[in-house]
């Protein structure tokens, strides 16, 4: 079942969060490693935040100091006008949730939804009528009495978040929440989670390494790379066009081809060993110099050999996968690509005939600087 809006009470106030020259530094002297070097952010509020990068990038570092569980060597952490850098965690109103859900298994769910308010010391009424709130909005109401115990890892998931929730949050970190699911359970909790928390106004800020997590939930994501932004902005702004090749290859699969490139009215000309490729100009692609090009497998177009501007290709293997297939594809000079076709026609997959040949639009085609 879809989940509706959430009551107004559980509604929080929209923080801003305004990161700034943040550093943490483990250890000292030659010992001494940066786990965060220099970020700035600004998480608008209301907003769904990815954090996203690969393992031990600093991601969790970075949530765990707005969190106010570590605190930073260098730089500042403000919510609004408050400055929350140095900040104990129980002074910033932040609510949690883990990988680990870290419930108490001998507390019944209600109990363990009730907990932060009985911190609080709200009064039981009002304590009562927040939790049943609080498991109404993600559907565990049914479950209050049982124990962490009696319920499966999506429902302690839900549990762990109306936790966080409850206690009205000015901010909600999320620390790999879906990591310990299966891939199935993993999908359909990644619209529940996104829209409570646009339902509810929090500002949330989300760490993971799953990149269609990201893509599919955030309304912005940084991603990180050895402590450092290396590119921010939407889903779609990231996959498309990505400014470096890590991106690019951290964002799903593409392929990148060498070439050389030269500006051509509005638009960039790419001299490759496999023919020439055609990109629109956009502000940070190069337009001179040693390049390489990145393109989506799904940008590729299969067609008939001899097709005006296109390029003709050998088809080494076809993966059928229903819904697509993969395939792979050489064109002149060895240059490899990877080929993803939506609905494959049923000749092309049943034909000994290895002759094709390409398009890939002008839109699809990202110039990168060589060696990024």
């Amino acid at each position: 079942p879809r989940l509706g809006h959430l009551p107004y009470a559980l509604s929080a106030m929209s923080t801003r969060i305004q990161i700034r020259s943040l550093v943490k530094v483990f250890g000292k002297g030659q010992a001494a490693a940066r786990a965060v070097d220099g970020i700035d952010l600004d998480i608008d509020p209301g907003e769904l935040f990815f954090l996203l990068g690969p393992s031990g990038c600093g991601k969790t570092t970075l949530l765990r100091m707005i969190a106010g569980f570590i605190d930073p060597t260098a730089g500042s952490i403000r919510f609004n006008d408050k400055d929350v850098t140095h900040a104990p965690p129980n002074a910033r109103n932040t609510g949690m949730v883990f990988q680990s859900y870290a419930l108490w298994p001998h507390m019944s769910v209600e109990a363990n939804v009730a907990f932060g308010l009985k911190v609080r010391k709200i009064s039981e009424p009002e304590r009562s009528k927040r939790v049943l709130e609080a498991l109404k909005a993600v559907q565990m109401d049914a479950y209050a009495s049982r124990k962490p115990t009696q319920l499966s890892g999506g429902q302690q998931q839900r549990v762990a978040l109306a936790r966080a929730i409850v206690v009205r949050p000015d901010v909600l970190l999320l620390d790999e929440p879906l990591s310990n699911l299966d891939a199935k359970l993993r999908i359909e909790l990644r619209s529940e989670i996104r829209r409570i928390c646009k339902s509810s106004g929090i500002t949330t800020a989300y760490v993971t390494h799953d990149q269609k997590e990201a893509l599919s939930m955030a309304d912005r994501v940084a991603i990180i790379r050895a402590g450092k932004v290396e590119q921010l902005g939407t889903p779609s702004e990231l996959y498309r066009r990505p400014r470096d090749t890590f991106v690019a290859e951290f964002l799903g699969e593409t392929n990148f081809v060498p070439g050389v490139a030269s500006a051509s009215g509005e638009s960039i000309l790419v001299e490759t060993s496999a023919g020439s490729l055609t990109a629109a100009k956009t502000e940070h692609a190069p337009t001179a110099g040693d390049v390489v090009c990145s393109v989506r497998p799904e940008s590729v177009r299969l067609v008939s050999p001899g097709t005006p501007g296109a390029l003709d290709a050998k088809r080494l293997e076809t993966i059928y996968l229903g819904e697509t297939a993969q395939h792979l594809v050489e064109l002149k000079g060895g240059v490899r690509l990877k080929v993803a076709e939506l609905n494959p026609a049923e000749f092309r997959l049943n034909s000994s005939d290895d002759a094709v040949a390409i398009e890939i639009d002008p839109q699809d085609v990202v110039v990168l600087a060589r060696g990024e």
